[in-house]
């Protein structure tokens, strides 16, 4: 359920990237600024553990990793996570060997 705008309250605001609009009024605003102030993103390992940003990681599974022939081996470890919400991946992170990449936590155990 999307909010109400704040300006005009109408009821028919839309998504648009990472902003809201209203289409009866024009006011846009950031999706964050409708979280009251909440941002913190809690997310857990596959053992339930707590991460958070700057953590360091294990990858559990191979991953297969899309445009490579190469999987994500079992045990490769990962420095310095960021989270984030983009609806499907909970981190993002820089691996040696693959550059930048968004993974799911589901796959990860804390070290």
């Amino acid at each position: 359920m999307l909010p109400n705008c704040p300006k005009c309250n109408s009821s028919y605001t839309y998504e648009m990237d990472n902003m809201f609009v209203c289409p009866e009024c024009a006011h846009e605003w950031s999706a964050l600024d409708s979280t009251d102030g909440d941002v913190s993103v809690s997310v857990k390992d596959a053992n339930g553990n707590e991460l958070k940003d700057g953590d360091s990681i294990t990858i559990i599974k191979d991953l297969k990793v899309k445009g490579s022939s190469a999987p994500l081996k079992q045990g490769t470890k990962v420095k310095n996570i960021r989270l984030i919400d983009d609806g499907i991946h909970n981190i993002d992170c820089k691996i040696d060997g693959f550059g930048a990449m968004k993974l799911k936590s589901e796959f990860v155990k804390k070290l």
